[in-house]
């Protein structure tokens, strides 16, 4: 019933193609944890994965790629756990955009879309 947007389509669709695998614990006290949040429903976190420079991997990075995914313009919260000591805008091909450094809020980092639009962050960790 509703729009896609409403009856939760993509997500859905995502639940369908990668269903979640249960591993177990080593106990059954443990706390939930999440390496990533995003605040908006519109907003889909498709990409984590460690940073390139060139022909060599980056240990202390890695890259976000978020997309949106309902035609709207949103602004999420990207928060996660990691221990990013620095966050920025990059093209595909993992280069820091000009201007693209991120503040680090509390809230964690403020990102704006425009209707299907792609972000790609860079975090770097802190080691």
């Amino acid at each position: 019933a509703g729009s896609f947007q409403e009856a939760g389509v993509i997500q859905q669709a995502y639940n369908l193609n990668f269903p979640l695998h249960v591993v177990p614990a080593s106990c059954a006290q443990c706390p939930a944890w999440s390496a990533f949040s995003v605040s908006s429903p519109a907003i889909v976190l498709e990409t984590v994965k460690q940073a390139g420079a060139g022909a060599e991997d980056r240990p202390d990075a890695v890259v976000v790629r978020l997309y949106e995914a309902h035609g709207s313009t949103v602004t999420a919260w990207l928060q996660t756990s990691l221990p990013v000591k620095e966050a920025m805008l990059c093209d595909l091909l993992e280069r820091p955009a000009a201007q693209g450094r991120l503040p680090l809020e509390e809230r964690g980092l403020r990102l704006s879309f425009t209707p299907f639009h792609v972000l790609s962050v860079l975090l770097v960790l802190s080691r």
